[in-house]
């Protein structure tokens, strides 16, 4: 009786980016239209616009969450250490998201006006930041963490 060594998993699932790519854009898209009565002028886009203006916010929002991602793993060494992360790689993962969170949404505001919060929406202090921005890297990442690891263990 010989023993065979499975072959390796080459789905494209197998690969932890593509899995966490494709939740953090389904679960952002979600979020920015949740979000919309948050922003100023958001509301009132008409619908093709509106879609646009999210899709474009997702994108920005699954560059955040790959950069936080490889950084992450570059501070592991592993590429896969989300199969099996420790309480200090989910928090690196969330912290550099909610940093280019900061940065960003500072940015856009504040410096180049490209939008403004509705008065719906609460800001943090130091810089402003809304809460919903906010709140939303602190959710996502750990749910695209936590699904993404179940997929990634199974391959």
């Amino acid at each position: 009786m010989t023993t065979e060594t499975p072959a390796p998993d080459r789905s494209l699932w197998a690969v932890p980016e593509v899995t966490v790519a494709f939740l953090s854009f389904c679960l952002h898209f979600v979020w920015e239209f949740v979000q919309v009565p948050t922003y100023a002028g958001m509301a009132d886009m008409n619908h093709w616009q509106g879609i646009k203006v999210c899709l474009s916010a997702t994108v920005g929002d699954v560059g955040f969450a790959l950069t936080a991602f490889w950084v992450t793993a570059l501070a592991a060494r592993s590429r896969r250490w989300i199969a099996n992360p420790a309480g200090w790689q989910l928090g690196l993962f969330v912290a550099v998201g909610v940093g280019l969170t900061v940065g960003f949404e500072y940015y856009y505001t504040e410096v180049s006006l490209r939008w403004t919060y509705s008065e719906l929406m609460p800001r943090v202090p130091p810089f402003g930041t809304g809460l919903s921005p906010l709140v939303q890297w602190l959710v996502i990442p750990l749910l695209v963490a936590s699904l993404t690891r179940r997929v990634v263990r199974t391959r």
